[in-house]
């Protein structure tokens, strides 16, 4: 299963500019295979994209077909947020 952050205080998933396998630019949640890598790679990624509160931003393990809803859901709008609740229900709400 996927990895991704997800924040502590608001269930919110860390979506952000990426970039496919098809060298294309979209607006999706992040996302590592492993915990390992997603524990090694997490507050350089976060430092590089400026985030003030890193501590807030935890690693969760999400089911690959709630990730895949959850860009859907996104629409590649970075004025959207997504958020996965505790017991997965997943909500978009615009910034």
């Amino acid at each position: 299963m996927p990895y991704v952050l997800k924040h502590a205080g608001s269930s919110e998933l860390f979506a952000c500019r990426l970039v496919n396998r098809y060298e294309l630019d979209y607006f999706g949640v992040k996302d590592w295979a492993d915990e390992s890598a997603a524990r090694e790679e997490k507050d350089a990624f976060l430092a590089g994209r400026g985030v003030p509160d890193a501590p807030d931003w935890v690693i969760a393990e999400l089911e690959e077909m709630k990730l895949k809803m959850c860009n859907v859901k996104l629409r590649n709008d970075p004025s959207n947020r997504v958020y996965v609740g505790g017991d997965g229900t997943i909500r978009v709400e615009k910034r």
